[in-house]
């Protein structure tokens, strides 16, 4: 075996790998405030000016300043959240803003509320592009305007219109999510902010350098400037309430990122707040609790909505024995070192792969894959676990350094890659650790379901605002799980944790039956459940009734539960819950090519309308009636900017460190190989290599693009 290094000179990587992380910014419509020359002359479809800013990075303070106020009532297994935003005009001008806002990966937005005075217009739900039009017609008009769109089931833009000189326009969304559940630990995770997406330049350009118009338009979506450090950290301020009423006594109640202050509610209740009032919209707020009880009540709710009967359970096999053997285990560690993981993030990265490293048993196999805009793989297939080997993964961990761009997809289809497809004997486990701070999830879910196999996925999210929508629908898809790493001080148990589970025995081979009645269950394909997760059941029918029955294997033994549907409490939340789990059913079908584009679109488009929820193809929108913005005056358009993550190095995100340095002869991975000193039965890849220098020119009369590809054999 041969030693691997996907070398190339670094000012080349450099370019290419921040292609995409730089178009996130350089894609952001009015990356600061400018004058349109009138709201009828924009560009209706861009909804104002393409302007090049740099790297995407906000420099001076916005026009419209942004405050937001987060209220969550947590009942029983959900969460009902309203979030304010207030878009407070500074200058003398008219203005438009836009701001990209993240909200949990299965929060179902249903409510838009805009409020310009003592007067509140409330939102409707119409499909995407009827939205699009009413908010340009109300802008072009010189009327106020709200409108919330989808970027990403986790990613949604708000925008306001014809705020005027010294004005405040509140705009209020409420969403309802499912509270994550462990065993006998609860959480509320609520993202703060949205991290730079990476937008591969495959996604951009096709083979013949023809710019692909539908992912541009997607880019867009996901883009947004960042603000620069010097602008402070107190640029978005959030602050929190939560009403946490589980339905037990919560006991243990902590965040572990931010300080809160709790105090006594109506019974049971308890209401946390932020300790420092108001904190900067730089990480995720994450609020953990326990039962206080010995055995908490099992979830079972219904509700009828539209002549239709909801029912959501919740069960939780019990704990296999842990004297039973533990198969052998093939474990693939998957750990991304691109720009966005510099700083904390990648320290906390390579501690979790070093704990995992020293977990292994000499009857178990494994590899570590490793990727920015480039993959080395350390051996060329999974090696016994044996000291030597160990050792050589644990110099290439510690020599892990941060730079370049995130593509993800070539590194996960190395880790599928099975050449021991047919082993029964023991399990494969495919780790990853990452931030996840890419645009192309689609094609991550397309990957797994194709050609997952016999692996199981698991993902873990780094850092203080990793992208949870790509952990759970990657672990979902997968049939796996995932888990967060906040911070370096939570490795150990949180990697602990995830061990364990993925040590004890799981159930597998699931199935739902109902006695009395057929009811329409999602998700659709059952997961398997690992040591201490719930299985959380969302069912709809004519009549819910009967028994309900999950099945499957536990320990390789028979096993089953069922409960009597006739126990359900009411509540108001269930009927949105099988509505937000049906649209991912329906994107998962797209993703196995059971539907495609326009069946699934059509799809998701009657749930959105059905339930009133904001989709990939349906918008809220509210409007005035009656024109503020006086006849003549000019409407300037600002994009807000982002706080970057707590914890991300700027300079590192954005190729500042050690380029101007290297010789360009040097790479990364050869460094890596050259350091490790590996026997020569070591080899990490062969093959074709294709490299390639992506060069984006966007200017106001149109778009160029230079590309190079260079092809060579390793």
């Amino acid at each position: 075996m041969a030693a691997l290094s996907l070398s190339r000179p670094r000012l080349a990587a450099t370019a290419a790998a921040l292609f995409g992380l730089i178009l996130s910014g350089l894609l952001a419509v009015s990356l600061s405030a400018q004058e349109a020359p009138s709201p009828d002359l924009r560009d209706p479809a861009d909804g104002g000016m393409l302007m090049l800013r740099g790297k995407g990075v906000a420099q001076q303070m916005p026009a419209v300043r942004l405050g937001t106020d987060i209220k969550a009532k947590i009942s029983g297994t959900v969460a009902r959240v309203t979030v304010t935003q207030a878009f407070r005009n500074t200058s003398d001008k008219w203005m438009e803003a836009t701001y990209l806002y993240p909200l949990p990966d299965k929060g179902a937005v249903d409510s838009l509320k805009m409020v310009v005075g003592q007067r509140i217009f409330i939102g409707k739900i119409r499909k995407r592009e009827e939205a699009r039009a009413i908010y340009e017609k109300a802008v072009k008009e010189g009327r106020k305007a709200g409108l919330v769109e989808q970027a990403r089931p986790n990613m949604f833009r708000n925008n306001v219109a014809n705020v005027g000189p010294g004005e405040t326009v509140l705009i209020a969304i409420e969403f309802q999510a499912p509270v994550q559940q462990q065993g006998e630990d609860y959480a509320l995770r609520l993202p703060l902010v949205v991290g730079p997406r990476y937008v591969p330049p495959a996604s951009l350009v096709n083979d013949e350098g023809q710019i692909r118009s539908a992912g541009l338009a997607d880019a867009r979506q996901v883009a947004a400037p960042l603000a620069d450090p010097a602008l402070g950290r107190d640029l978005n301020p959030v602050s929190i309430t939560v009403d946490l009423a589980p339905g037990f006594k919560p006991a243990g109640i902590t965040s572990p990122y931010h300080k809160i202050a709790v105090s006594k509610g109506k019974g049971v209740a308890r209401v946390v707040t932020l300790a420092d009032g108001e904190v900067p919209a730089d990480r995720d707020f994450e609020l953990r609790w326990r039962s206080a009880d010995k055995e908490p009540a099992v979830g079972l709710f219904r509700q009828t909505h539209d002549g239709l009967d909801y029912v959501m359970a919740t069960i939780t096999p019990p704990a296999a024995s842990n004297s039973l053997p533990v198969p052998p285990r093939e474990m693939i560690f998957v750990i991304d070192n691109s720009g966005s993981m510099g700083g904390e993030s990648i320290e906390a990265a390579k501690a979790s792969l070093l704990y995992a490293l020293a977990t292994l048993r000499p009857e178990d196999r494994f590899n570590i894959i490793r990727f920015d805009d480039t993959m080395t793989q350390l051996f060329d297939q999974p090696v016994t676990a044996t000291a030597e080997e160990l050792a050589i993964a644990r110099r290439f961990t510690q020599r892990l350094e941060a730079e370049g761009g995130t593509e993800m997809l070539p590194a996960l289809r190395a880790a599928l890659t099975d050449g021991n497809a047919g082993d029964r004997e023991s399990v494969r486990q495919v780790i990853f650790l990452t931030d996840g701070s890419l645009s192309n999830e689609d094609e991550m879910m397309e990957e797994i379901v194709r050609n997952r196999g016999r692996s199981r996925v698991f993902m873990v999210g780094i850092g203080s605002a990793p992208n949870n929508y790509l952990m759970s629908r990657m672990a979902e898809a997968g049939r796996g799980t995932f888990s967060n790493i906040g911070m370096g001080g939570e490795v150990a148990t949180k990697m602990r944790a995830l061990l364990d589970r993925l040590s004890a025995p799981v159930a597998k081979g699931l199935a739902v039956t109902v006695d009395g009645a057929t009811i329409e269950f999602t998700p659709r394909d059952l997961p398997d459940l690992y040591a201490g997760e719930p299985l959380v059941l969302i069912g709809r029918a004519e009549h819910v009734g009967g028994t309900l029955t999950v099945g499957g294997t536990l320990a390789g033994k028979p096993w089953s539960r069922s409960v009597d549907l006739s126990d359900a409490v009411e509540s108001d939340a269930v009927a949105k819950l099988w509505a937000r789990r049906k649209v991912d059913d329906v994107e998962a079908q797209r993703w196995s090519n059971e539907l495609d584009d326009e069946e699934a679109a059509t799809a998701i488009a009657k749930v959105g309308l059905d339930f009133g929820l904001v989709t990939s193809e349906t918008s809220l929108i509210a409007e005035d009636e009656t024109p503020s913005r006086p006849e003549g005056a000019r409407l300037t358009r600002e994009e807000l900017p982002l706080l970057l993550p707590h914890g991300w190095d700027f300079d590192t995100l954005f190729g500042l460190n050690g380029a101007a340095a290297d010789d360009g002869t040097d790479s990364l991975e050869a460094d890596q190989a050259e350091a490790l000193e590996l026997p020569q039965t070591a080899t990490l890849f062969a093959g074709k290599l294709q490299e390639g220098l992506v060069m984006l020119l966007i200017g106001l009369g149109g778009l160029a693009v230079l590309i190079r590809r260079r092809r060579k054999e390793a």
